[in-house]
């Protein structure tokens, strides 16, 4: 069983910045795929933003377009943790913001950016960015 728990969100002025964390915590996997989703009042949930690592080897965090480069994904091994700094925040970007985690298959964007790759989710953050 894998409990994931977000944290960070919050009101934010346009421009502004937040960091929202993910904790993890049950059984922990040396091979996992850990992204974030958002949504919006009567829209779907999109991805955002993934990393994973397999074993040793870890690989290249992957952005949706409307977020690269104003978001940045990493991860804190010894807190079993990863975090989302946002940056230049739009209102564009306002939603609940969920952390997903599943083990690891394949790097490859259309699959980490596939809710179906996720077997767990957390009970989400909700953002708002004001005009």
């Amino acid at each position: 069983q894998v409990q994931l728990v977000e944290s960070g969100g919050g009101l934010v002025q346009a421009g502004g910045s937040l960091r929202l964390s993910c904790a993890a915590s049950g059984r922990t996997f040396s091979s996992a795929t850990m992204g974030w989703f958002r949504q919006g009042p009567g829209k779907e949930r999109d991805f955002v933003a993934a990393i994973s690592w397999n074993g040793g080897i870890a690989y290249n965090p992957y952005y949706v377009d409307s977020v690269n480069g104003r978001f940045t994904l990493s991860r804190d091994n010894a807190k079993n943790t990863i975090h989302l700094q946002m940056n230049s925040l739009k209102p564009e970007d306002t939603a609940v913001y969920y952390c997903a985690a599943g083990v690891f298959k394949s790097p490859l964007l259309s699959r980490q950016s596939s809710r179906a790759s996720y077997d767990y989710w957390g009970p989400g953050t909700q953002v708002t960015v004001s005009s």
